[in-house]
Order: structure tokens, then sequence, then C-alpha cells
């Protein structure tokens, strides 16, 4: 691919994109879906929510500071510190390291703007209502009060008979929606929307890091959605999952959350990971050391998480080869951990005397703290020594010596570093001032944590009796948490005063050598440069000029509209124009429908929750009408640049959206596997004669099978027809759906018939949860082929347009295979046994 020439372009393309991305002004700037808006929201509430968790962990010490203080109730304890847990890891951790990546990557890819803007707004809504209201609990004592990780039977309806568990379940439920669609963004993003000749091996390593980061999200946290659906049931209409008398077990909930919630501590430290590996080039002015081992250093770290779940489990009587395995994985995943640590300090030693700025102060707070935890880690691997520590202190210090250590220092570091690219730079003077009160205060509230757990002191206690040596350490935890509180005061102030929306940001302060520094609009750059390297800033001269001047790809607005280039996943060659869309309300609409939805079935307002779900249901209709596959857009190709002709609409699997339907299915697929693999379980270590005997007919497997072979027959033959044709064949499209919602009626008619009755027994239970899920996707399937079907009739789609019917195909396709797949788990494997 040759350089476009870089010559000046005329003045009116440049008036011609400011007028396509112009923002619009006063409140209705909150409509805006541009990154440049949305990215600093996120970034805001999450430090928001950061304060308010921060908050509650201070009343957490305040009531441990001495022996028999009752500064709040025992109840009102319990509601605190899961509030403290669950708003820290749900509403903070994930949110923040999103909210970095949607604000930095367009520029530091080069790009003008994610693929799916409008998708990332909706996860902003919905996670600023959802994150609020399921806060606001906790001022009507119905916050969940059973810790953040919500371990059944305590949980269960006996013993938490009140909305507090119901308010957890579907409040973090529909929260973690935000996160994936954010990680579903980030995904097509990060490997479809860079700028041209920025391959893989030359994308920025916090890209990188980002990418594996939300692949890590799309596999682990389905789990935590299934194990807060199943619970829900539980609670709401008694299907027994994790009731022992009726075949369940609690334990199903800890391999469930465990394995969402051990990869979390990755989850959020990997981003952080790749900021350090952007910050510290920048602070030695030289380029990172062993870049690829680093990236390798990242996917191996996800890798290894998955196999570490057990860590919090050694004490619930698992196999001790199963033990070995998992102390063997703990171990492992040091390894990589270390070469980062050691590239880091090598690119400092090999640079440039370092900038101790106050992002490099955080960032050598970082190596300092999370290398504590990390020598702690080591240690709860060994099976006999956690055995010892568990549900103590000793946890207590770990757990945030990694997460402080590990995700809220290089979070600091970055909204140092990087604002002045984004907006105005944040004072050095009060940075330094809270470097030293955090990093301080943070050393003396958890350092003398390790000695009290050593001591015995356990975990989620709300006082305890003097005499136990426990005094000092616990009143030396709770003025280091005050400290802490001095030095975020002063970090909060020191960004409230220089947080501006309005503003664009151009200052390179750090002469740092990646495109995020480059001069920017709303538009993202005057042109979308061509990379010929790792640091271009730095090893290509001229090139921020170039680009200024319109001199490389994509200088203007072909259709009048927002675009950005979309490109190969790897080799980063153009393959088309992308129009995106503007400024709107349908995205609130829907999540406000979405949010009210889940919070009145929280609270049991049904009728309530359906109004709710009706609202939210048309702003995703409307959502989807107004701003995807539009009408013919004018011109259909057009020269981006070096004699470039390149059309601006495509459809099937080269497009953005085929690429983001493709990313959920993983998401469905990772959920069913978990809700499979649960009642495989469930057989494993409970199963009796009823999973036998009273398997469903095998003919009503048999007709399942044939309904969905049947629904995949027919979407193929309307897509040849449409393709060919010009013109969808409604008729093969709606008995499709109808064969769709035969398949799933006759696999609950199957368990009915044999009968199984889900409140019974957890073999019932389990069979009508699978049944019902893929109830779930033949209701979206049909929703998706009748949108399809109303836009045909509308005529807004033909054989060159669409991109609508393709991506409806696509789910319904894999409703068939899921359907297929769980006719053989229900009806073959009883048959086995």
């Amino acid at each position: 691919m040759t350089t476009p020439n870089p010559l000046p372009r005329p003045p009116e393309e440049l008036e011609r994109l400011k007028a396509a991305w112009e923002r619009p002004r006063g409140w209705r700037a909150f409509t805006d879906i541009n990154n440049n808006i949305i990215g600093p929201l996120f970034i805001a509430t999450a430090l928001l929510f950061l304060t308010l968790a921060g908050l509650l962990g201070v009343i957490i010490r305040l009531q441990l500071a001495w022996p028999g203080l009752e500064i709040v109730s025992a109840a009102a304890y319990n509601q605190i510190f899961t509030m403290h847990g669950t708003v820290m890891m749900f509403l903070f951790a994930v949110p923040a390291v999103e909210a970095v990546g949607i604000t930095l990557l367009p520029s530091m890819l080069g790009s003008r703007e994610m693929p799916t803007p409008r998708l990332g707004a909706y996860a902003y809504w919905i996670y600023l209502i959802g994150g609020l209201s399921f806060y606001a609990s906790l001022f009507f004592d119905a916050a969940p009060d059973g810790g953040w990780f919500m371990y059944p039977p305590l949980t269960s309806k006996e013993n938490s008979p009140g909305i507090n568990t119901d308010m957890y379940l579907l409040g973090i439920g529909f929260i973690e929606i935000s996160a994936i669609a954010g990680a579903i963004e980030l995904i097509v993003g990060i490997l479809r929307c860079r700028t041209p000749g920025m391959t893989l091996g030359r994308m920025p390593i916090f890209a990188w890091a980002m990418l594996v980061f939300a692949g890590m999200v799309i596999i682990a946290f389905p789990a935590v959605i299934i194990a807060s659906t199943l619970l829900e049931l539980e609670r709401a209409f008694d299907w027994p999952f994790f009731l022992p008398e009726r075949g369940g077990d609690p334990l199903l909930w800890q391999h469930l959350f465990w394995f969402f919630g051990h990869p979390e501590v990755y989850v959020i430290f990997l981003p952080a990971a790749g900021m350090v590996s952007m910050i510290v080039p920048a602070m030695a002015r030289t380029p990172l050391l062993a870049h690829s081992l680093v990236l390798l250093a990242l996917v191996a770290t996800a890798f290894l998480s998955f196999g570490l779940w057990v860590h919090h489990m050694y004490t619930v009587g698992i196999p001790a080869m199963s033990l070995a395995f998992f102390a063997a994985a703990g171990f492992a995943v040091s390894i990589p951990s270390g070469l980062q640590v050691f590239a880091w300090i090598g690119t400092l030693a090999s640079g440039e005397k370092a900038r101790l700025n106050a992002a490099g102060l955080f960032v050598l707070g970082f190596l300092f703290i999370f290398t504590l935890g990390g020598l702690t880690g080591v240690m709860v691997s060994v099976t006999p020594f956690d055995w010892q520590a568990h549900d103590t202190y000793f946890i207590v210090a770990h757990l945030h010596y990694v997460l402080i250590g590990g995700m809220v220092f290089p979070l600091l570091a970055a909204l140092y570093h990087w604002a002045p690219s984004v907006g105005t730079p944040l004072s050095e003077r009060l940075g330094k001032w809270a470097f030293w009160l955090l990093f301080l205060g943070t050393n003396l509230t958890f350092f003398p944590m390790h000695i009290s757990g050593f001591l015995g002191m356990p975990r989620r206690i709300y006082t305890y009796p003097a005499g136990l040596g426990l005094e000092i350490w616990n009143l030396l935890s709770t003025l280091g948490a005050l400290t802490v509180l001095v030095g975020g005061i002063i970090l909060i102030y020191d960004i409230a005063r220089n947080f501006r929306l309005s503003q664009s940001g151009n200052e390179n302060l750090w002469d740092a050598g990646t495109l995020e520094w480059m001069e920017n609009g709303n538009y993202g750059p005057r042109s979308q440069p061509h990379v010929a390297s790792r640091y271009p800033l730095w090893q290509q001269p001229g090139l921020q000029e170039e680009a200024e001047a319109g001199g490389h790809f994509l200088p203007m607005s072909l259709t009048g509209q927002r675009e950005t280039l979309v490109v190969t996943a790897s080799s980063a060659v153009p393959q088309y124009v992308a129009v995106l869309p503007g400024p709107g309300y349908a995205h609130i609409v829907a999540a406000v429908g979405t949010a009210g939805m889940f919070l009145c079935l929280a609270v049991e307002a049904l009728v309530p929750a359906a109004g709710f779900a009706a609202i939210g249901l048309g702003g995703f209709l409307h959502w989807l009408w107004t701003s995807t596959d539009l009408g013919p857009l004018e011109p259909r190709e057009g020269d981006i640049g070096g004699g470039i002709v390149l059309p601006t609409y495509a459809t099937g699997p080269v497009t953005v959206s085929w690429w983001a339907v493709s990313t959920l299915l993983v998401v469905a697929g990772s959920a069913w596997a978990c809700l499979a693999g649960s009642y495989l379980f469930l057989w494993l270590v409970n199963g009796d004669a009823r999973w036998a005997e009273r398997g469903p007919e095998l003919g009503w497997g048999v007709a399942a099978l044939l309904s969905y072979a049947a629904a995949a027959a027919a979407i193929l033959w309307a897509r040849r027809k449409l393709t060919v044709g010009g013109r969808l064949p409604s008729l093969l499209v709606i008995p499709a759906i109808v064969l769709l919602a035969a398949g799933v009626t006759g696999e609950a008619l199957a368990l009915w018939e044999a009968g199984l009755r889900p409140r019974e027994h957890v073999h019932s239970s389990t069979s009508f949860s699978l049944v019902a899920f893929q109830g779930v996707h033949v209701a979206v399937s049909a929703l998706m082929l009748g949108y399809t079907v109303a836009r045909a009739w509308a005529g807004m789609l033909n054989g060159e347009r669409r991109l609508v019917f393709d991506n409806s195909m696509l789910f319904s396709l894999y409703t068939c295979a899921q359907g297929a797949a769980g006719v053989v788990l229900l009806h073959g494997f009883p048959r086995l046994l």
C-alpha cells in the first residue's frame, strides 16, 4: 500500500468534515455518542463510584478501629462492606478501564471513532442509571448484605427473605450488560478500525492489552450472569440449583462465580499493565524493551487466569490432585507478570533519565505495591498456607495490595499522563501530594492487616473482643484509611477543577511517540495517517504535519456524514468507509428502559417492569431503524487518498456489524457452556437414578432437531433468494420463525411429558433452565427476523443492501445450532447413563 501524497487539501474539505462531526450545543451535548464525550463521562462516573466505595471503606475502618465500637449497626455494616466490594469490583474497576479504552483508543489507533459508537453510549447510560440506582439502595435498607460474592445458602430465600439479595442479582446482572457491550465495541474497534499500515505487530501495547481484556470479558462475565440468574430463579420460583435436599449444590455457585471472579483480577490488571507499558517509554523516551515478549505475557496471563478460580475454594474439600493443578497454575501465572515488571525496569534503565512527574511517581508506586501483592499471591497459592490464612485479614491485605497496586495506581498514572492529550493537564504539584498521601496511606492501611491476619482476625466481622493483640494493628489500618481519604480528596479536587467536555487536548508534554498525541478535533485526526512503525511520532518525521495538512487517508467526509476507515484485521489494509450514526436519544431511551425493567423486577414490581421493557424495546427498534443500513449513500465510493477508491457501504463478513454479532455469539456460547457445565456438574456430584429414568422421549428430540434444521434451511434459502433476486422472500422467513418456536416448544413439552417439574429436583430445574435459555434466543431471533421482514416491506432492504438480514441470519443460525446442542444434551445424556 502506497503512502498518499502529502499535499495540502482544499479548505472546503475540512469544513465539510467539521460539519459532519459537529457536536450538539448546550444540554443536547449529552445526546452525542462521540468517544470524546462518552469516554470522559465514563471516566468521571467511574471515579465517582471509586469515591463512593472508598467512603464506605472508611466507615468500615472506623467501625473496626477499636474493639467494641458501634458506629453503625451490625445489619448496616453487612450492607456497607458488601456494597464496598461490589461497587469497587463491578461499578469502578471494569468500567474504569473500559472508559480509558473508549477515550484513548480511537486516537491511539489513528481512527476517527469506534465502530459502534451508539452501543458504547448505551453501555455508558445503562451503567450510569443502573449504578446510581443500585448504590441508592443503601439508603433504603435494601442493599445486598451477603458479601460481594453472595454465597448460597446464606443468600437463599430462607436465609435472606428480603429484596437485598435480589437487588444484587438483578442489579449487578444488568450492569454486566454494560461491560459486555463495551467489550464488544472494543474488540471490533481494535481489530477493524485502525489506521492504514498499523498491523497487529505495530499496534500499541495498550491496544493489545484492551483486546485481551475484552476477550476475557466476553468469556468470563457470562458465568456470573448465569450464576445470578440461577440463584434468582431459585429465590423467585423455587427452582432448586443450590439446595442439597433437592439435589443442588452450593459449590456450583462458587465454581461459576469464581470462574468469573478470579479472571476479573487480571481483567482489570492487564489494561493497567498496558497503560504502564505506554507510560514507561514516554518517561524514559525510548521504546519498550522486549515489546513482543510483553505482548505474549499479556496473552499468557489471560490464558492462565482461567485456571485459577479454585484458589478461592481451597478449603471446600476439593480433591488433592485438583488442588495441586490449581496451585501450579498460581505459580505459573507469576512468570508472565514478572516478565512485564522486568521489561518496565529494563526500559527505565536503558532510556534517558526518567521523569519523576506525577504519572511517573504513580508508576513507581504501582511497581512497589503490586510486587508485594504478587509475592503474597504466590504464598496463598501454596495449599497448606492458604488453609491457614483463608478468610483472615491476610487475604484482605493481599487482595487490596493486588487491586490497588495493580489497577488503581496505574489508572491514576494514566489520568495524569494522558490528561493533556484529551483536555486540560492536571496539576503536577497536587498530583505529587496526592501520590504520597495515597502511597503511604495504602501501605499503612493494608500492611498491618498481614499481621492481624496472622494473629487470627477473620474477615467480614462487625467487631472483635479486646485482649487478642489486634488493637494496635487495626488502629494503624484505620489511620492509614484516613490518610488515603485525604489524598483522595486532593486527587478528586484536582480532577474536578480541570474536567472539560468541550476541549480537545493536543499538548504532547511528554514527547511521547504514539498517535494519541497528534493534533485532534472532534473528528479525530485531520486525515488518518499511514503508520510504518510502533512509535510513529518518533520514527516517522513530519507525520503529524502531513496528516494535519490532509495529506493522508480520508481527509474529508465522502457522504457528508460521520465516517471512519475499516481495515483488515491483521495487516490493516483499507476495505471500506463505514458511515457512522450521529447524536440521538434512542440509546438513552433504551438504557432507561433496560435499567428500569431490571430494577423493577428486583423490587417485584412486575407491571412497571413490563412498561419499562416496552420502553427499552421501543428505544432499541428506533435506534436500529434510524441508524442501521440506511438508504443509498452518495457517492457510493470515493478516493480516500493515494488513488485508493473504497465503497461507502458493505455487507456480510467484511462489516463491523457482522463482527459485532459474531462477538455477541461468543458471549452467548460462553453462557450456554456455563449452563451445560452446571447440568453436568450437578449430575457428577449429586446424580441419582432420576437423571437416567426420567429423560425426555427421543421422538420429541428428533422432532426438535428437524424443526431447527428446517428453520436453518429456510433462512439460508431466503438469503440465496435475496442475493440473486434482490427481494426478501417473506414466505420463507416467517415459517423459519414458526419452526424455531416449534423446536423450543417441543423441547419444553418433552420435559413436561417425561414428568419433570422444575421445582421438584435439580435435574428438572437445570433441564428447564437450558430450554428457557434457548427460548430467550428463539425470541430474539424471531424479533430480528420479523424486523428484517418489516424493513423489506418498507422498501429498505434488497439484494445489495442486506446487512440487516445478514446479521439476523447469523444470530438465527447460531440459535438453531445451540438448540440442536441442547437437544443432544437433554435427550442423549440421560440415555448414556
